[in-house]
């Protein structure tokens, strides 16, 4: 049972290719978690199960949280995946598609695969397709009670669900502080990754990210992405985008119809082999 690790900007995944795991239709929720966790297995910010059959000649991918959640999409995710698809599959170079449950992405390899150019989809703040609860509407500058505090909030979606608080200044304390409540927030059905979003200059933010199901985290593309059409949406930011997060930065380009392209490092970690062993462990 092989794998393989790669980080994103310090978004860390590991990679399982169907092919290596005969007789798994995928990862089950207590394979997940063992996995996933630094002290009984391998660690890491989730998992990429794929390559999967997909139509148009694309590559399905199925990504798992460290909660055995599902998520719909990925910009980390995906962009490790390409490389993950150049090293194995595919060669060195190329556009190819990913086709994940959030919708199908496109894959710029560049630089041998360290380096990776993403066109995400559109950006919408419909609350029917996020969603949020209520009444259907664009979900911008609105108010949100988290224990002792009170934020406004933005609401997005580039395929999952993203809630963005602009705020004066950001802090991994204020995520780890509020993050969790606002992901189980009754607003947000399908739960929210959410993003304190800082506006540096008319093209650079920074953002503190509590990613759905895996919590604190160093990077994240899709809320990169959201975060940048947000800032964009209220005026605040032109067009070309760095967003600044803990692991590094990313570069976000947003076009007129608020679609989403994403440049980024992919860094090679390590591969090796899962011994059985392992998932004696119930976490």
């Amino acid at each position: 049972m092989r794998f393989f690790k790669y980080h994103a900007l310090g978004n860390d995944y590991v990679v399982l290719d169907p092919a290596d795991f005969p007789g798994w239709n995928a990862p089950t929720p207590e394979k997940i978690r063992v996995i996933c966790h630094r002290n009984f297995g391998i660690g890491s910010d989730g998992i990429l199960w794929g390559p999967l059959p997909a139509a148009g000649g694309a590559f399905g991918l199925r990504i798992f949280n460290p909660d055995a959640s599902e998520a719909e999409k990925s910009g980390n995710g995906t962009r490790i995946f390409a490389r993950y698809l150049r090293d194995r599959h595919v060669g060195n170079g190329g556009t190819l598609g990913i086709s994940t449950p959030g919708g199908l992405v496109t894959a710029e390899i560049q630089e041998g695969g360290r380096m990776i150019a993403m066109g995400m989809g559109r950006v919408s703040f419909s609350s029917a397709k996020i969603p949020v609860a209520g009444p259907e509407r664009e979900v911008l500058d609105e108010k949100i009670r988290i224990q002792d505090r009170e934020f406004t909030f933005c609401a997005a979606t580039i395929g999952n669900p993203h809630c963005v608080i602009p705020l004066p200044e950001v802090s991994a304390e204020l995520a780890i502080a509020y993050g969790r409540a606002i992901e189980f927030h009754p607003l947000f059905p399908n739960r929210t990754n959410v993003q304190f979003m800082q506006v540096l200059d008319r093209k650079n933010i920074r953002i503190e990210i509590w990613e759905r199901g895996a919590g604190h985290t160093l990077a994240s593309g899709t809320s990169s992405s959201a975060s940048a059409a947000v800032a964009h949406r209220l005026g605040l930011v032109d067009s070309n985008v760095t967003v600044h997060m803990p692991g590094g930065q990313i570069s976000i380009e947003i076009a007129p119809d608020y679609s989403i392209r994403m440049t980024g490092p992919v860094v090679r970690v390590c591969e090796g082999t899962i011994h059985p062993e392992m998932f004696s462990v119930k976490v």
